[in-house]
């Protein structure tokens, strides 16, 4: 668990015993293999990777002893049936010494994040979580939504679990304690207020409306409330109105009075009431058939910042204590921990896990059962929602099964496909052009697999559907081709290989993607177009194009049909909101960003110069000498890259 300003405390190449064998999974190659690093492991404290044959991660464990830990796989008949398919599978082993078991517990969340394995519980959530921040690098504080690595200086204050609730929240604070969301550009640029300012959202101190002080004591409310002491805010807030109304300022008395409301506001949309727990993070377990859920809430200064369900990959045949220990671990790598997290049953490896997620944090962190009280009836509706969250999840992956099993019997495919690819091209005219591919599965949309592909290609004419889509092809499944001459050909089994590829579009549009593929030596893809019916897809009625010639529509109301127009939408939403982005990028370009050897600096200073873009590239050679910061060189450089014939 490493942040911006910690250093990596671990080296994989402290300590790696590598034994190749074949392919094929065989479980005494596989212990065989196991057995050759045992006689030089020490019963120290650490992390073992298993690797198969091509050196690929199959599960990352840690060991408060690695040599009596790793002595358990050599004895397959006490494994149970999926680690003895990972052994079967094993062909060498990498192993990293640590100072002690907590260091361990840290680095095995670290690698399962970074490789994924194929035998570790996995959280499946490819979303970092939102904060609010309270900016300190500012005479007047801006607050604002962040998400990411947190550089900036200030306080944060989170994790939220969506963005709809820090919005929430943020429009809230807004309302209540005045404080500027715009950006620093913005504010040393106004002379006059703006909107937020009239709408009672702003104390507009970009045009002097407010003192610095004034300014600081709003910031001080908010950092208290934000910590949990909305009763002295709101105390606070009503001394001030009283005391305005008996001084007759009946217009800050209403102001104080509006900001009492949003107090009043915030404190009842609270859905769970979780006065006096302060900071806390509450999780429950729920287990369906093997199928497992867990639900978060978060908690701080007593106030509900939201709750999320979560359900872990990988969890068959895993303990449920294993799988909530294995999901912990791997939660707050990313996420600073709390001093208190409740969690519904008592784990083995509870304390170390208190004890490694403090040392990372740098602060004292906890893990307990309550068994009365308001932390009880918290764990209880946890408990509650986790159970509801999971049987939604059955409902609806049973009806995703049935969906795809009828897309596998509509499109003739062997089994329900469990990876399906959707393209579709967006562009103006031939400007900004791109392409799009957006990703389905069992799970549903898989976004951290999206695609987007920048028409760059000069045989590629502007504005030829045909052509995009064919160099969109050719770029996706290179690697798969066997006609470029590459030294290895990537494997067609692997986990980005479609079961079925759609594309928006109709019989021509078919044709050129098969076409592109045969001539990579690719034959054994599923192509499927989807074209507007008869009426431009005002009656619902999509065609459906097959690569024997075929066409079809489905009935009007068939729930397949409208899988595959969700399916189809996605794509459509994903393609023009990339285009967009790149529009709206390319609006904001300047010709001087083109220019050899123009950086930022100078950029601006030719900007402040000449005024516009335009008078720089129309100045004579001499007024470009004359311009702050140009040498002579760099004069004749721009006004050749201007005049060139």
């Amino acid at each position: 668990m490493t942040g911006p300003n910690q250093p990596d405390r671990f080296n994989e190449d402290k300590a790696t015993y590598t034994v190749r064998g074949s392919d094929a999974p065989d479980l005494d190659a596989g212990v065989a293999a196991i057995r050759n690093v045992l006689a030089t492991l020490p019963a120290r404290p650490g992390v073992y990777r298993m690797n198969d044959a091509r050196g690929d991660t199959l599960y990352v464990g840690k060991a408060r002893a690695l040599k009596n830990r790793v002595t358990n796989y050599t004895q397959v008949d006490r494994l149970p049936r999926r680690l003895q398919r990972m052994v079967a599978q094993t062909r060498s082993m990498t192993i990293v010494t640590t100072n002690n078991e907590a260091e361990a517990l840290l680095l095995e969340a670290q690698l399962i994040k970074r490789y994924r394995p194929a035998y570790n519980v996995l959280l499946r959530d490819d979303k970092s979580f939102p904060f609010i921040l309270l900016r300190a690098d500012h005479d007047f504080p801006r607050i604002q939504k962040h998400r990411g690595a947190r550089r900036a200086k200030g306080n944060y204050y989170g994790p939220f679990a969506s963005a709809g609730s820090v919005n929430t929240t943020l429009n809230a604070l807004q309302k209540l304690f005045l404080l500027r969301s715009c950006s620093d550009s913005f504010f040393r640029n106004r002379d006059r207020p703006c909107l937020l300012y009239q709408i009672k959202r702003c104390s507009a101190p970009c045009v002097g409306r407010i003192g610095a002080d004034d300014y600081a004591e709003l910031v001080d409310d908010a950092k208290a409330f934000l910590a949990g002491k909305s009763t002295e805010v709101q105390t606070k807030l009503g001394k001030q109105m009283e005391a305005a109304a008996e001084a007759m300022d009946f217009e800050l008395a209403a102001i104080l009075r509006d900001r009492l409301r949003a107090l009043t506001f915030i404190q009842g949309s609270q859905a769970i009431n979780a006065d006096g727990v302060g900071d806390a993070d509450i999780f429950a377990m729920a287990n369906r058939d093997g199928v497992m859920g867990i639900q978060a809430f978060f908690i701080r200064g007593g106030q509900n910042w939201g709750h999320r369900s979560f359900f872990p990959a990988h969890t068959n045949d895993v303990p449920e204590d294993e799988v909530l220990m294995s999901f912990l671990s791997q939660f707050y790598e990313e996420v600073p921990p709390p001093r208190t997290i409740f969690i519904d049953r008592d784990l083995a490896d509870g304390a170390l896990l208190g004890e490694a997620l403090g040392t990372a944090a740098g602060h004292k962190v906890a893990l307990s059962t309550p068994q009365r009280g308001v932390r009880r009836r918290l764990l209880d509706q946890a408990k509650r929602n986790a159970e509801e969250a999971l049987d939604r999840r059955l409902a609806e992956s049973t009806t995703q099964a049935k969906l795809l099993r009828e897309v596998a019997e509509l499109f003739d495919l062997g089994e329900p496909p469990d990876r399906i690819e959707i393209y579709d091209n967006s562009h103006i005219q031939g400007t900004n052009a791109l392409g799009a591919m957006v990703v389905a599965g069992p799970e549903g949309f898989r976004k951290g697999q999206y695609r987007k592909f920048n028409i760059k290609r000069p045989e590629t004419i502007a504005g030829d559907d045909f052509g995009m889509m064919r160099e969109v092809f050719q770029r996706r499944f290179a690697k798969y081709s066997d006609a470029n001459g590459q030294d290895e050909v990537a494997e067609r089994d692997g986990d980005d290989w479609p079961d079925l590829v759609l594309i928006d579009g109709g019989r021509g549009q078919l044709n050129v993607v098969r076409r592109a593929l045969e001539e990579m030596g690719i034959e054994d893809i599923c192509l499927v177009g989807i074209a507007k019916g008869p009426h431009h897809g005002r009656d619902g009625r999509e065609v459906f194009h097959l690569m024997d010639g075929r066409e079809f529509q489905l009935p009007v109301n068939a729930p397949v049909l409208f899988y595959l127009q969700r399916l189809r939408d996605e794509v459509h939403r994903f393609a023009i909101g990339a285009h967009r982005a790149k529009r709206a990028k390319a609006i904001g370009a300047s010709p001087l960003d083109e220019v050899p050897g123009i950086g930022p600096a100078r950029k601006k200073a030719l900007l402040m110069h000449f005024g516009t873009a335009r008078a720089v590239r129309n100045a004579s050679l001499e007024d470009l000498q004359k311009a702050p910061g140009v040498s002579t060189a760099m004069a004749q450089s721009l006004y050749d890259f201007f005049h060139a014939r």
